[in-house]
């Protein structure tokens, strides 16, 4: 995808979250070209892969017509993205929370009982650079081990479905650090629920992987919620 095509596609795509294009809208082609300062064919690019996240939908003889969010492909790592830049991203925080707490601790049990061996050393690699990087407070190092942590473990859990939400997971952990929600230094109660959850999987305990793991998030909830929250003067 060029730069410019990506360029389109995300002011498209944060004009739709936001609200700014409401459902049953029409767009046309030359409307998103000229708007945009893009050729026609950049354009139709940028609708073809809004179209695949069921975001639009062309119409014979109206448009491009703005579809609700309830069409939408809500587990694109770029809808949820665009939702935590631009729309309601303490909805979408709280929903994803939710989300997590519905497979991550079924994924670390199933971990507990096929993970490898390498698969563990990387998860333990992983908890050791985020204790690193906790201390110092080099966030994007931080999160990065994060990433691998939980990409791992789904990996780990054998379970196609589970690994397939990698990307949503990343979206989480990246939008919660970008959007300045992360403490300049992360909390060290959570780096040891990792820590658990690593030794957990180790040791084959899949009923204190999966505890460890719900702890996580529930963690990354309260956190997300404390943050979230109107604050009073």
């Amino acid at each position: 995808m060029s730069e410019l095509h990506s360029s389109v596609l995300t002011a498209l795509g944060e004009a739709i979250v936001s609200g700014r294009y409401q459902p049953g809208q029409v767009l046309t082609l030359d409307s998103v070209s000229t708007d945009h300062g893009v050729s026609r064919s950049v354009a139709r690019e940028a609708i073809r892969v809004l179209e695949s996240m069921r975001m639009v939908a062309p119409r014979r003889r109206v448009g491009i017509t703005i579809q609700p969010p309830t069409k939408w492909n809500v587990f694109d790592p770029r809808v949820i993205r665009w939702r935590l830049d631009a729309g309601d991203r303490a909805a979408q925080l709280t929903s994803l929370s939710e989300l997590r707490r519905g497979f991550e601790p079924a994924a670390a049990a199933l971990a507990a009982r096929r993970a490898d061996p390498h698969q563990c050393r990387i998860m333990a690699a992983a908890v050791s650079d985020m204790v690193v990087h906790g201390r110092s407070g080099d966030l994007e190092s931080y999160l990065l081990a994060d990433k691998v942590f939980h990409r791992t473990l789904l990996e780990a859990s054998g379970n196609e479905m589970f690994r397939a939400l990698t990307d949503v997971v990343a979206e989480v952990l990246a939008g919660r650090t970008h959007h300045g929600m992360m403490p300049s230094r992360p909390n060290p109660t959570a780096i040891e629920l990792h820590d658990e959850v690593a030794r957990a999987i180790r040791l084959r305990d899949e009923v204190a992987a999966e505890r460890a793991m719900r702890a996580i998030i529930d963690e990354s909830a309260a956190a997300l919620a404390e943050d979230l929250s109107p604050r009073t003067t």
